[in-house]
């Protein structure tokens, strides 16, 4: 008899216990199904701020295209930027159609290593450009090095960009005032003709790569006479 009441204590045991259980998972359920409105609406502004940023580069991405014909003459900078920029996208072009066999070569990987270095270092230029703050200077020396690779005029295209990054200066680079005074030969070391490669490592490096830039260009432009070509 004591040993049936203690096994009826058992079995009543396990029942409560299995009753708690049912319940807690019931709680538990319930529990996972609570919404929280706070993280619900911050979820719901990420999304939203994602896709708009989304939707703005694609759009700005359109409007480049759509605006590729237009006239630059009269903008300097976007004449700049849309020439660089365009043969950018060509040389990316180029290294996606080679073949396996060829990009994976050693020439093929350092060529790859060499767009993408170009792609990096020449990005500060194209936000100065588009930002009309690159200086004055500058900017008209990129003008005449478009202009001539426009022309198929590589030699000229080259003295231009040997102008910009060594410069002519008849002082030592980077002194454009030699006094409080004008001199006779003040103009010979004008900002014009100072070397701005020196003036800073960003300047240096995308330079470097408009100088690359410069290279596949002339690759591409297989109809310019090997005369003016340059090979250097």
């Amino acid at each position: 008899e004591k040993q049936d009441r203690l096994h009826a204590a058992l079995r009543q045991q396990q029942q409560q216990l299995q009753g708690l259980s049912e319940m807690e998972e019931f709680r538990l359920g319930q529990g996972h199904g609570i919404r929280n409105p706070f993280l619900e609406k911050e979820t719901e502004a990420n999304q939203t701020s994602k896709q708009k940023d989304e939707d703005d580069r694609e759009g700005e991405a359109e409007k480049e295209d759509n605006e590729e014909e237009e006239d630059t003459s009269n903008d300097p900078a976007k004449k700049v930027y849309r020439f660089l920029k365009g043969l950018l996208k060509d040389w990316e072009a180029d290294l996606e159609a080679r073949p396996a066999s060829v990009a994976k070569t050693v020439a093929g990987r350092n060529e790859a290593k060499t767009f993408k270095q170009c792609k990096d270092y020449i990005r500060p230029l194209f936000k100065q450009l588009k930002r009309r703050r690159l200086e004055p200077g500058m900017q008209a020396h990129l003008v005449k090095i478009v202009d001539f690779a426009k022309e198929g005029e590589f030699v000229k295209a080259h003295d231009a960009y040997m102008d910009v990054a060594i410069g002519r200066a008849a002082w030592p680079i980077g002194v454009t005032m030699v006094g409080i005074h004008a001199r006779t030969g003040r103009s010979k070391i004008e900002s014009s003709n100072v070397a701005h490669v020196m003036n800073s490592e960003l300047q240096r490096k995308y330079l470097t790569s408009v100088k690359r830039l410069l290279s596949y260009a002339q690759k591409k432009r297989v109809d310019v006479d090997p005369s003016k070509r340059n090979e250097s």
